[in-house]
């Protein structure tokens, strides 16, 4: 295979764990830790392939994503996160990244998400969540993200405070 893959992420130890298993599955590895460190590899060395964490410390994932595509639009990149959600997903889709994973990802998905092709979708999940608990989910995070407060929380939701309270008392619905 011996196709060429940068890993973007300041993670040590993961980055680490992954440049070895992505060099056994075939691929010549580069890795990197920031935002500007990677955009100057990027610019002498072309890329087939891009692993990219969303929270770099000098900078977005998203918009090396950004910049990666401007560089190189046959690069495909993969963003990674620890901080997923659906308006992430979306962002990380728009920014030009061929897909998007949830850290902590098996090295198999990764694997999976970069060699895959574009048109092929993957599987529908064995066991997917509800609607009713997609939202609930949402909700919970947005409120540990606003340190609980519901005003703030139901004023970033766009909802009525008292509906917000009745939604954050219930238990949350079943999978």
């Amino acid at each position: 295979m011996n196709m060429k893959l940068l890993i973007v992420d300041d993670d040590l130890p993961f980055r680490e764990r992954l440049t070895r298993s992505m060099e056994k599955k075939g691929f010549e590895v580069t890795a990197c830790q920031g935002f500007k460190e990677s955009l100057d590899i990027f610019n002498n060395t072309k890329f087939d392939y891009a692993v990219v964490d969303m929270r770099l410390e000098d900078g977005s994932g998203l918009e090396l994503v950004k910049e990666i595509q401007k560089i190189s639009p046959e690069t495909k990149s993969l963003l990674l996160t620890g901080y997923g959600n659906i308006a992430t997903a979306v962002a990380a889709i728009k920014s030009g990244a061929i897909d998007y994973l949830p850290k902590p990802a098996e090295i198999d998905q990764i694997f999976d998400a970069l060699t895959n092709s574009k048109e092929v979708l993957p599987p529908p999940p064995e066991n997917p969540m509800t609607a009713d608990r997609i939202r609930w989910e949402h909700i919970q995070r947005v409120f540990i993200q606003c340190k609980r407060n519901v005003s703030e929380t139901a004023r970033r939701l766009r909802m009525h405070r008292r509906t917000l309270q009745r939604i954050l008392n219930k238990h949350a619905p079943r999978e």
